[in-house]
């Protein structure tokens, strides 16, 4: 099983990395809420992603739905094409807040 991590970058935006599955998924849930928390207001690349399945998708809408619980916005940067396409299958491209960077 690959990693998956999410890492504070040297222009305040985080970096999300590693392979996004089932798997890897899960200890990442809670991270974002710890730093909406703190009254950050997130910037998320997604360029250090190397693969992602469904579950990498549903943990952006968890975030997003976790930003918007706390008031807080949040922006998905870079988005790999094999994420943009299930996203544009299932009509999220429409939903998250995506931006090419």
């Amino acid at each position: 099983m690959s990693q998956a991590a999410l890492r504070a970058g040297q222009d305040g935006r985080l970096s999300l990395e590693g392979e996004l599955s089932f798997e890897t998924v899960v200890k990442l849930l809670g991270e974002i809420r710890r730093l909406l928390d703190q009254g950050v207001e997130i910037q998320v690349d997604l360029q250090g992603v190397s693969r992602a399945d469904s579950a990498g998708l549903a943990l952006l809408v968890e975030w997003m739905r976790i930003a918007k619980e706390l008031g807080k916005s949040i922006q998905f940067l870079n988005i790999p094409q094999q994420m943009l396409a299930i996203a544009r299958v299932s009509g999220l491209d429409q939903v998250l807040p995506l931006s090419r960077g």
